[in-house]
């Protein structure tokens, strides 16, 4: 969960990423033939390197302000799976890089069994559902957009974000809201305006990031659910209530979502490299769905660790 972040992670990250456990489901063949874990897939991951040369951070960002200092393709591929996940959504870091969206693309260029990406485009400059059909040829099939970016009460309210949600009506690339608890109205009305555009929610909207899951928030987000093309990530564990593993503390507020928007519109995210900085780690964010839900059956939970994500983001 970046732009605004929740928890003072530097020191925590001198610790270094953790290690990784692995109960797994079938087995596949890797990229260099020995057998690996499958198959889920992580919906919300970040990615970037130290290599400023070849791809440059946004203006006034340095290596220093890298945080954790390293999360690289090959080091999220490592990451993932360990714990049987062989596909991941790359999403768009706009503090670090702001809307060049080069690192993940290659990362999907190189990897296109593997990745999907949500991408950014500045709704401000002309034109920006242009950029969204070049970008769907380089595997962008989800737009990221954020309530911090157009400033408050204006970032759905441009004619270029009325274009996007427009085009990703055709596209079928999804509009994915980071936003915050009280931005949940304003999206609601933007799915009315546009009923055909799929729209994703990440990280259940902050709702709990202070500590609180409030019911007026919950009750504004299972509202959503209503639009037949949203849906829900379930994410960003280590931010929000209690944020301490096993994160037992959220399951009433995701079978609350559950019931609301049913498993084949929920999917399960890590927001990694955030969720693997001590004392998280990846396969906890992923236990709990995997292992904690009894709520959930078997073919539920392939929906919400694999089949959901398969259908919104065209893997």
């Amino acid at each position: 969960m970046n732009h605004s972040p929740i928890l003072t992670r530097r020191d925590a990250c001198k610790a270094g990423l953790l290690g990784f456990t692995g109960l797994t489901t079938a087995t596949t063949a890797s990229a260099t033939g020995t057998s690996r874990p499958r198959s889920w897939i992580d919906a919300h991951s970040h990615i970037w390197t130290r290599d400023i040369q070849s791809f440059p951070l946004a203006t006034g960002q340095t290596v220093n302000d890298l945080d954790p200092p390293s999360f690289t393709t090959e080091e999220l591929i490592q990451a993932a799976e360990e714990v049987g996940v062989d596909r991941v959504v790359l999403i768009q870091h706009h503090t670090y890089h702001g809307w060049d969206n080069s690192y993940m693309l290659d990362a999907a260029r190189r990897f296109p069994d593997r990745f999907r990406v949500t991408g950014m485009v500045d709704d401000t400059m002309p034109h920006p559902d242009r950029r969204m059909r070049k970008l769907l040829k380089q595997h962008v099939t989800a737009l990221r957009i954020t309530s911090w970016t157009g400033g408050t009460g204006q970032w759905l309210a441009s004619p270029g974000m009325a274009a996007m949600w427009k085009c990703a009506a055709d596209t079928r690339q999804a509009m994915a809201c980071l936003i915050n608890p009280e931005d949940l109205p304003a999206v609601d009305r933007m799915c009315r305006k546009h009923p055909e555009t799929p729209v994703v929610i990440d990280h259940f909207a902050r709702i709990g990031v202070d500590g609180t899951i409030r019911e007026k928030d919950l009750n504004n987000l299972c509202q959503l659910a209503k639009h037949k093309h949203t849906f829900a990530k379930l994410s960003a564990f280590y931010a929000l209530g209690k944020k301490q593993p096993p994160y037992d503390d959220l399951i009433p507020m995701i079978r609350r979502v559950y019931e609301a928007f049913g498993p084949r519109r929920l999917m399960w995210a890590s927001d990694a490299p955030y969720q693997v900085v001590a004392p998280h780690t990846y396969g906890a964010s992923l236990a709990l769905v995997r292992d904690n839900l009894d709520f959930l059956s078997a073919d539920e939970r392939d929906w919400v660790l694999r089949r959901t994500a398969e259908r919104v983001y065209s893997f």
